[in-house]
């Protein structure tokens, strides 16, 4: 079980916020294979508050869709507090507060993970939040470790983080590692492990490094965390939340789906995503979720490629009847592994198989 607020969710298991990825299609893909919450990827706060296109698919919120959260990321605390009331008002369950993001275009802009090396600036904007919600919705804030290794950088966490505490927020995640990491080197785990122990009874989320059942459920036993927000390890791979929940009911993990069961999944996600974009954008729009989806295949390199190259609703359904035929005599498949690394070079080995089954 795991809280936020009061929000009561089943399981300890959430897809994260991922912007491009988690639309409305990625997030009925995740609740359908175990997620048991899931945020609508970052949104800026001005895109909320203008008018048009943009604002009409971030309040895209249907009854199916819950229970939902979203995040937002801005610069500035008062029209920040503005777009988190729309949200609510919106139909969001939760608000999540984006203080994590290390794009440099983002950070270049006084945004996501910036506001770590402003404590007062990210104090004001949870305050300004917290009281715009009204108790209407929890609200939860999304944390990198600090901007860098310094022990400044790791006061100003420590600062923001237990002033929120005292503003009333639900919950936090946690990404164990820096800003200016970005996504290169270790997630720090230890550091979750001291974070929790310092909360106490407030909800912690982990996030880093997870990309497979076993990640999931090592992390929260060896740090403590209350749950895991699961970002890049679920893009192409919405089994991992079932994964996740047969571990932790301490059962065996299913065996990895086969090579029909995923082009069904991949149709059932492109169908999905065809309802929100139509014939036109929905090729592209699905094209990374494709090359994502290939790293379960046998023939990674080869369906990776065939996915890079279709471009039309046609070429997209040529794929998988040609690449996901059930009668097809495909090698073994594997389940992912928690070194994203290993799976191209295990790819490579398997190319000369697969050129003679594609």
């Amino acid at each position: 079980m795991l809280k936020i607020g009061a929000v009561q969710l089943d399981a300890p298991v959430v897809q994260a916020a991922l912007s491009g990825y988690s639309d409305l299609a990625m997030r009925r893909m995740a609740r359908r294979h175990g997620a048991a919450f899931a945020l609508n990827e970052v949104v800026l706060d001005k895109l909320v508050l203008t008018p048009g296109k943009g604002r009409r698919g971030i309040f895209n919120v249907p009854e199916d869709d819950h229970p939902v959260g979203g995040q937002i990321m801005g610069a500035e605390p008062e029209q920040f507090a503005r777009a988190a009331d729309l949200m609510v008002s919106g139909g969001y369950d939760t608000i999540d507060i984006n203080f994590g993001c290390p794009v440099r275009k983002v950070l270049g802009r006084r945004r996501g993970g910036f506001l770590l090396s402003r404590p007062d600036t990210a104090l004001e904007m949870v305050k300004r939040v917290v009281e715009m919600v009204a108790g209407r919705v929890p609200v939860s804030i999304k944390m990198r470790r600090g901007m860098d290794d310094s022990y400044e950088s790791e006061r100003g966490f420590f600062r923001i983080l237990d002033g929120t505490i005292g503003l009333g927020i639900a919950a936090v995640t946690v990404h164990g590692r820096t800003v200016r990491q970005r996504y290169v080197g270790p997630s720090d785990w230890s550091f979750l492990a001291r974070v929790k122990r310092h909360v106490g009874e407030l909800t912690i989320l982990g996030s880093g490094d997870l990309f497979c059942a076993e990640d999931a459920v090592r992390m929260m036993r060896e740090t403590g965390v209350d749950g895991v927000s699961l970002a890049r390890g679920c893009i192409g791979n919405p089994w991992i939340f079932n994964e996740t929940r047969a571990l932790l009911a301490g059962k065996p993990v299913p065996p990895p789906p086969s090579v029909a069961e995923q082009g069904r999944t991949i149709l059932e996600h492109y169908e999905l995503a065809d309802r929100l974009y139509g014939d036109k954008k929905t090729p592209r729009v699905m094209r990374k979720f494709g090359i994502r989806y290939a790293r379960l295949h046998p023939c990674y390199v080869q369906v990776r490629d065939a996915f890079v190259k279709a471009s039309s609703c046609e070429e997209w359904h040529e794929v998988i009847r040609r690449w996901y035929d059930p009668e097809r005599g495909w090698p073994p498949v594997t389940r992912r592994t928690s070194r994203p690394d290993l799976i191209a070079a295990g790819a490579r080995t398997q190319a000369a198989d697969c050129s003679a089954t594609g």
